[in-house]
Order: structure tokens, then C-alpha cells, then sequence
């Protein structure tokens, strides 16, 4: 190769690169957005779909702006709405239990006799370790909305995203196809499976921890338990580990409340949580699971923690979207590119 065409190379790939970084630069601030964007759209497109065939000619912007109002009605306003409701509800708790006032602390101190008088010479300092909890939570959820105009932004941006990945969603793909060195076929069979393996883990798995989370927080309004938000977001966590469930936060509810003497209130909500919460554990929850999310419950636990973590309640869905992501990438890196290879060397050696 001519020293000519070296450098032209060098001089193209070096301004390539330095462009993408500009751009990173440019878009980092809005990943998160663009994300939830990008998920939303991707659960939601047999609904564009079908908005496309009831519209007026088939307009793509009509369409896309019909779907983007049912997810700003159905998904954004409540995602909003629950979330702001869940860090007011753990920012005030940390509040009370820091300065030692509020019902919380008279519980405490109750809950604490009762297991003394069950268990004499046990001690166990509770207020001390839900402080601990509450601090971490707060410090990684607190923060997200600390400025409401900042998040309310966010969301307007993941609108806008919305409506545009909606109407030009398949021209990007296309473009996607185009751009990829792979084989179109395979590129196709990737996004197909992407398409799916989130679908499973949104409306699978996340969707059924949300809706149990929900429903014990509704049950907890219902008996009389305070943060009854606070203790459902806290269900929806235990619903993704197996075995275990929403049990950790009703079953000491339910204890709570015998030990108080408030037993109607300990029966209903012990009714409620077998036969609602328990309904759509052993009902809805592997119906939707079976369609097609192969990830591990306990994956899917860390990659929720890790989400809160990283990019605040928004995390809930995106971290476990990104490690189904990773590892579909694995699966097709494993059947399209270690098996082609054996075949390969197979032949060769044949």
C-alpha cells in the first residue's frame, strides 16, 4: 500500500474517531433518556403497529404521535408519579429515623420487646439498621430528584425520543443493517432476538415484580401498615428473588400485626397476600415469563440493584434490559461466530 493511502487512512480513522467522541460528549447526558426511549418503543411497537392500520391513510406521524400519547398516559405519567411517591416516601423515613421522631420510631421500639420477649437476651438495635438501609437508598435514589425540573426534562426528552423512534424507527434500523459489517440476514436476526429478549424482560419478569409491588402496597393501605409505598417498592425487589418473593416484606407484616393484636387486620392482609399478590405469582408471573426470558432471577436481582444504582428507578427496567442485552450478544457471538469457525476447521481437517 501506497505511503499516500496510509495516511489518508490514518488521517480518516483519527477524525472518525475524534468525531465519535464528540459525540459521546454531545449525547452522554441523555443516554438514560434515549434509553428508556428506545425500550419503550421496543415493547410498545406492535401497538404503533396497530395504530398505523387505524389511522387515517396510514400516516407514520399520526400513528407515532397516538402511541406516544398512550405511553406518556399509560407508562411515563405513572413511572413519574410512583416513582417521586417512592424517594418522598424513603427521604421522609430516613428523616424520622435520623431524628428519632415520627410513629416509626414507637414501632420499632415495639417490634424490638416483641422479639426480646420471644427471644430474651437477643438484641438487635433495628432502628440502626433500617437508618443504614435508608441512607444508602437515599443517597442513590435521592438524588434523581433533587431537581424536579432536571428529571421532569429527562422524561420530556424520552417523549420526544418516543415519538421519533416510533415514526423513524425502521429507517434507523435499516440504516443499522446497512452500517453493520455482518451479513444483512444476520443482523436482521439479531435485532429480532434483541426485540424479544427485552419484550420477555420487561413484560416478564419487571412487570410482574411491579405489579406484586403494587398490589402489597395497596394491601398495606387497606390494614393499616404506614410507608405503604415504601413497603411495596421494597416488594417489588424481594419479587425477583427466588424462592423468597414479596414474603419478605408481608411475612413480618403479617407477624407485626399478630403481635400487636390487631387481628383483622393480620388475617386480611395474611388473605390478601396469599390469594391477590399469591395470584399473580403462580398465575400471570410464569405466563409471562415463558415468553421467552431465559435470564436468571438472581441476574435479574443484581441487575436491578445495579440499575438503581447506576441510573436511579429508571434502572429498574434498564438494568436488567442491558444484561439481557450482553448476554443475547454472547449467545450470538457463540452461534454465528465460535460455531462457524468449528465448522471451518472442521472442513479443513476433513
Amino acid at each position: 500500500m501506497k505511503l499516500g493511502r496510509i495516511i489518508e487512512y490514518v488521517f480518516f480513522f483519527g477524525l472518525l474517531l475524534l468525531a465519535g467522541y464528540m459525540v459521546w460528549l454531545i449525547m452522554s447526558p441523555f443516554l438514560t433518556a434515549l434509553a428508556l426511549s428506545v425500550i419503550i418503543v421496543t415493547i410498545c411497537h406492535p401497538l404503533y403497529l396497530w395504530l398505523r392500520k387505524v389511522v387515517l391513510r396510514r400516516n407514520k406521524s399520526i400513528a407515532a404521535l397516538a402511541a406516544t400519547l398512550v405511553v406518556l398516559t399509560v407508562i411515563i405519567m405513572p413511572l413519574v408519579l410512583m416513582s417521586s411517591l417512592v424517594v418522598h416516601e424513603i427521604v421522609t423515613f430516613y428523616q424520622e429515623l435520623d431524628a428519632g421522631t415520627g410513629g416509626i420510631q414507637t414501632q420499632i421500639s415495639n417490634i424490638e420487646s416483641t422479639i426480646q420477649s420471644l427471644i430474651p437476651g437477643f438484641s438487635i438495635d433495628l432502628a440502626t439498621q433500617l437508618r443504614n438501609s435508608a441512607e444508602w437508598l437515599t443517597g442513590n435514589l435521592g438524588a434523581i430528584f433533587a431537581g424536579t425540573l432536571s428529571t421532569l426534562f429527562i422524561f420530556f426528552i424520552s417523549l420526544i425520543g418516543c415519538f421519533y423512534f416510533f415514526r423513524d424507527g425502521n429507517e434507523l434500523l435499516q440504516l443499522v443493517i446497512k452500517v453493520s459489517p455482518l451479513p444483512d440476514d444476520e443482523d436482521r436476526i439479531i435485532l429480532n432476538r434483541l426485540a424479544r429478549a427485552v419484550r420477555a424482560v420487561a413484560t416478564g419478569t419487571v412487570l410482574v415484580a411491579i405489579i406484586q409491588g403494587s398490589l402489597v402496597a395497596i394491601g398495606f393501605t387497606i390494614f393499616g401498615i404506614e410507608r405503604a409505598i415504601l413497603w411495596g417498592s421494597l416488594a417489588s425487589l424481594g419479587a425477583l428473588i427466588p424462592g423468597i418473593g414479596t414474603t419478605i416484606v408481608t411475612a413480618p407484616a403479617v407477624v407485626y400485626l399478630f403481635a400487636t393484636n390487631e387481628l383483622f387486620s393480620a388475617v386480611g392482609l395474611l388473605v390478601w397476600s396469599m390469594l391477590i399478590v399469591g395470584l399473580v405469582d403462580n398465575f400471570l408471573g410464569p405466563y409471562l415469563i415463558s415468553r421467552g426470558n431465559n435470564l436468571h432471577p438472581f441476574i435479574i436481582l443484581i441487575s436491578v440493584l445495579g440499575g438503581i444504582s447506576l441510573m436511579g428507578p429508571i434502572g429498574f427496567v434498564i438494568g436488567p434490559v442491558i444484561i439481557t442485552l450482553f448476554v443475547v450478544l454472547l449467545e450470538i457471538y457463540d452461534q454465528y461466530v465460535v460455531k462457524e469457525e468449528s465448522v471451518v476447521d472442521i472442513g479443513v481437517d476433513i
